[in-house]
């Protein structure tokens, strides 16, 4: 069975073999500001770093990093809240979306037979890069209906770079990384009423032309999302930060309509991942297998690793992963 096989197994809630690996990193350090149309270093790096780790790894599934392309194309500073208006939907022939289409063709070459998923982020946390988080805050304090305006505007412009993304550039999919900015500030219904309609046509575009979408609920530096505020964004497979909602792979399965799920590992640098001996790595891939069984799961972290990270740890993983499997019974879990 090959990658690609795998993991569409997995993502279709089907017998597997073993259980597919998926961990993902940045490859450029300060990600969130570099820009690879400026600088075509920055999209050299890019791609030099997922064939670094695609070599010495060879992934179960690969998800290409949008290193380089955060910043959405805006015409003018934004120096204010009414200058939202410079923010329009680029067009999918813009250079912004078709130098990513090119990033996406030469990583989908690396390695044959194997899943690839393009980073898109959503439309607040794109404009969270543009403005900075506390200037979006005080630009949605000041008058949320014209923030929303704009988000759906960036969203048009996100929706061409999924759907290029995978009908150019060949990608199986999206990951779609969405996040509420600021839960104390942002209130879910807030949320639903302001920004849903954004994201629902970035995911809307990635379902037109993929039915293998993974959602994203980013838990990075410890940001909280309230899971069930969630559950009606239709995708194919569901990444949240374990660790930081406290929401076991079983129980997000449950809560996401039985779908396949991603995760389950910590992701910071004081992780049992990142800084366990291997016995505790494989003692913690053995927890998390036995409580969410292994049919719709594929093993990864609450978000990106960090990229010193050895990828032997990884590997520890899967090899348990792989052990388990080899020992179970006629049920789905492990014996």
């Amino acid at each position: 069975m090959t990658n690609k096989e795998l993991v569409v197994r997995a993502l279709n809630n089907q017998p597997v073999e073993r259980v597919p690996v998926g961990f993902w990193f940045h490859f450029l350090p300060q990600e969130d500001k570099a820009d690879a149309l400026k600088d075509p270093a920055v999209f050299e790096r890019n791609i030099a770093g997922h064939r670094k780790f695609i070599e010495r790894f060879r992934p179960d599934l690969v998800k290409i990093m949008s290193d380089g392309f955060f910043r959405y194309p805006a015409v003018g500073e934004i120096a204010g809240i009414h200058d939202l208006a410079k923010l329009q939907a680029v067009d999918a022939g813009c250079e912004w979306v078709q130098k990513q289409v090119s990033l996406v063709k030469q990583v989908v070459s690396l390695q044959a037979d194997t899943c690839y998923f393009y980073n898109v982020f959503g439309p607040a946390t794109t404009l969270k890069f543009l403005l900075g988080q506390d200037a979006l805050l005080r630009y949605i304090k000041t008058d949320f209906a014209l923030v929303s305006e704009a988000l759906k505007r960036v969203a048009a412009g996100l929706a061409a770079q999924a759907e290029r993304a995978v009908v150019q550039g060949g990608a199986d999919g999206v990951y779609l990384s969405v996040q509420n900015p600021d839960s104390t500030a942002i209130s879910d219904e807030d949320y639903r009423r302001y920004i849903y309609p954004a994201d629902k046509i970035v995911l809307d575009a990635a379902n037109r032309v993929s039915e293998n979408n993974i959602l994203h609920i980013c838990g990075y530096a410890g940001c909280r999302n309230r899971l069930p505020a969630w559950t009606d964004y239709r995708a194919k497979a569901y990444n949240w930060a374990v660790g930081v909602e406290g929401v076991p792979l079983a129980e997000g399965k449950k809560l996401f309509d039985g779908n396949a799920v991603i995760g389950g590992f910590a992701n910071t640098a004081q992780s049992v991942l990142y800084k366990g001996a291997k016995a505790e790595i494989e003692a913690e891939t053995e927890r998390l297998l036995r409580g969410a069984g292994t049919t719709g799961i594929i093993l990864g972290a609450d978000c990106t690793l960090p990229l010193d990270i050895s990828f032997e740890r990884l590997e520890w993983v899967r090899t348990k992963a792989a052990a388990l499997d080899a020992s179970r019974t006629g049920n789905d879990r492990v014996s």
